[in-house]
């Protein structure tokens, strides 16, 4: 019961911030795009929750990267404000905020593959798995790359804000790497945590299924 109410506070929680994005975004094309994959992410979660509810970690992880984009698109990536704090603080050239968004790209895509793997059997814990999974990670993200091209030919100038590259050449390349980095911290810092509570909901499965 705990778990549900904290889903159900999850789900509220980011409905109410994409509501609330898309009142007065700054531009409502680049919000549009930004907020897709929320979008497409929040009635296929809704939709697979009876038959195949993730863990709590991801649910919790899925929801903050739904927020970073939320955010994201309300903003424009490039004029997010704790962007501009962190850019102070560090003396950086450009706003950094979208590498926020692509870390995370990295983060999720790695620990939803992994549960997925791993609980439709399809691999076993280990070396292989770990490759795999920064495999789907890195996939995703040139995918994502390849989506921004798409829109930058088809839109052209009116691109500029949903690419966010603040004119940094080489802004695709440590975008991928960033997902890369998100992908390897998820494998590295939460692989353990995702196991036991895999371990908890198969058990919990289980024993809904003996009763």
């Amino acid at each position: 019961m705990q778990r549900h109410r904290l889903l159900a506070t999850l789900g509220l929680g980011v409905l109410a911030a994409l509501l609330a994005s898309g009142i007065a975004p700054y531009d409502r094309a680049t919000w549009l795009l930004e907020v897709a994959p929320v979008l497409v992410a929040v009635p296929l979660l809704a939709f697979t929750y009876g038959r195949f509810p993730l863990t709590t970690l991801l649910y919790l992880l899925i929801a903050a990267h739904a927020l970073v984009l939320i955010l994201g698109g309300a903003y424009t990536y490039a004029r997010v404000p704790p962007g501009f704090w962190v850019q102070e603080l560090f003396g950086l050239s450009r706003n950094p905020y979208d590498k926020l968004g692509h870390f995370m790209q990295g983060l999720v895509p790695a620990l939803v593959a992994r549960e997925i793997l791993l609980r439709g059997r399809y691999l076993a814990n280990g070396r292989m798995l770990a490759f795999l999974c920064l495999c789907v990670a890195l996939a995703i993200s040139a995918v994502y790359e390849l989506i921004e091209w798409w829109v930058a030919l088809i839109a052209g100038q009116g691109a500029i804000e949903f690419l966010g590259t603040q004119g940094d050449p080489w802004d695709t390349q440590s975008d991928i790497c960033w997902a890369l980095i998100g992908a390897g911290s998820a494998l590295l810092g939460l692989a353990r945590l995702q196991d036991r509570q895999i371990a908890a909901l198969e058990h919990s499965a289980h024993g809904r299924g003996q009763g």
